[in-house]
């Protein structure tokens, strides 16, 4: 419960306005909660109604994305950007393609978006987008289709200087390049107005593997720092098998530890004999098969259906990488139980409210996915600088930048856990680093009437 009236009032009218929105209402009452030693301390805050415009957007884009399947029927799907806050720069924020997006999802991950992309310390604003449609069964012309109706309404709202969407679940290398190029022919014009591109049109090495390396990087950092420790012979599970669990399978994997499981929407597969990730890159990128295959190539791993047992394996390090509120708070007692010291969030908001408790009440190394998972919008924003100067940095040049940045995101969080009085506490720590530079900019440039 709040116990601050500014922030208890802004709570009920985000409540009112957002009705059945729960997602969203998850993500603003986690930020606001963490905000309440700030917020005390700043009246000037509420003098400039600077909460009451945090989490109102500033734009809400719905629209019809009508394309025809290969069988001549015409298909209709929902499409959404939300243009959340641009103080400190051009919206930047992926495109989800998955059944579950609605309107509460895109607001909820565009708001987290916002505080994400100021930890970076770059120059981005927080938006986000997508549609209902499933590309999962789909041909290639089917995809491409719809990609080409999805952006012709998109490149109305998008530009380098407004807005630069990139990938997210569903959207990968394919999907960007369908989308660059309807904006092309739309547009008459080439400009870095996606991330996520193809090396032979304007893309940045590294941005395959940037969340999943940027993860395995804060996480270092963070046991370095407040443990002594490292990946160096720890046990880890993984969950999804997409590009962020890959890469920081992969990742880990390189820094000394062993990774046992990682899942998809069907189930998961524990390998304790550490996973082969050359198996797992062939059945998910070039096969875009099951996790279920593994064990056909690998008979000594073990598959089981559904997602949330692979949570009951014993590990030390966690990294959730599938998909929001996939830990509830059985799941987080299970870890516990089981000898998890480090919770490390690859995907959005991947941790329930109530698992988030209990990592706290048992000491558990929590790095939520605002602060661990940037590496990803950190790299697009590289991108977008490689772009603008009309220059192709090395894969170790990026690399390098992406710890850099992924350190200081850990750093800035810490100490501002510090200076709240919640020392260690990652959470509230990246709330506030992320607030202060967001609210300061609102600040400094005024209201309109």
């Amino acid at each position: 419960m709040f116990k601050n009236e500014y922030l208890k009032r802004v709570y009920e009218q985000v409540e009112a306005r957002n009705k059945g929105e729960a997602e969203f209402l998850q993500a603003v009452r986690e930020v606001l909660e963490s905000l309440e030693a700030y917020v005390e301390k700043h009246p000037e805050l509420e003098k400039w109604g600077i909460l009451e415009r945090i989490v109102e957007p500033e734009r809400f884009i719905q629209f019809r994305v009508a394309w025809m399947d290969d069988a001549g029927k015409v298909q209709v799907n929902r499409g959404y950007r939300v243009q959340f806050n641009s103080a400190i720069g051009p919206y930047k924020g992926g495109l989800r393609l998955h059944p579950s997006v609605n309107a509460s999802v895109i607001k909820f991950l565009g708001f987290e978006q916002i505080f994400k992309n100021s930890l970076t310390g770059l120059p981005m604003g927080g938006g986000k987008g997508g549609s209902d449609f499933d590309p999962k069964g789909k041909s290639d012309a089917e995809i491409m289709r719809f990609c080409q109706s999805f952006m012709t309404e998109l490149s109305k709202h998008i530009g380098q200087f407004t807005d630069v969407p990139a990938g997210d679940i569903g959207v990968g290398a394919r999907e960007i390049g369908y989308m660059f190029g309807q904006y092309k022919r739309l547009r008459n014009e080439v400009t870095g107005v996606l991330t996520g591109k193809g090396m032979s049109y304007g893309g940045s090495l590294v941005r395959p593997e940037a969340t999943g390396y940027g993860l395995c990087y804060f996480t270092e950092e963070a046991l370095n720092c407040m443990k002594n420790d490292s990946f160096k012979g720890k046990t880890v599970v993984i969950s999804g098998s997409g590009n962020v669990a890959i890469y920081a399978t992969q990742k880990a994997t390189q820094l000394g530890a062993k990774v046992v499981a990682l899942s998809d929407s069907t189930g998961y597969i524990y390998d304790k004999n550490g996973v082969n990730l050359d198996v797992v890159m062939d059945i998910k990128l070039n096969r875009r098969a099951r996790i279920s295959e593994y064990v056909k190539e690998v008979p000594t791993a073990e598959y089981h259906d559904g997602c949330s047992g692979i949570w009951t394996i014993p590990c030390d390090i966690a990294l959730p990488c599938a998909t929001q509120n996939e830990i509830n708070e059985e799941s987080a007692k299970a870890l516990v139980a089981n000898g998890c010291k480090v919770v490390c969030e690859g995907a959005n908001m991947p941790s329930t409210p109530e698992a988030i408790s209990v990592y706290l009440a048992n000491g558990v190394l929590y790095g939520p996915a605002k602060a661990a998972n940037a590496g990803g919008v950190a790299t697009s924003g590289l991108e977008m600088s490689q772009n603008s100067l009309r220059l192709s940095w090395t894969f170790e040049e990026v690399d390098a930048r992406l710890q850099g940045i992924m350190k200081n995101i850990f750093h800035n969080a810490y100490d501002a856990s510090v200076a709240c009085g919640a020392e260690g506490n990652l959470m509230v720590g990246a709330n506030v680093a992320g607030f202060i530079k967001v609210a300061d900019a609102m600040l400094a440039e005024g209201v309109a009437y």
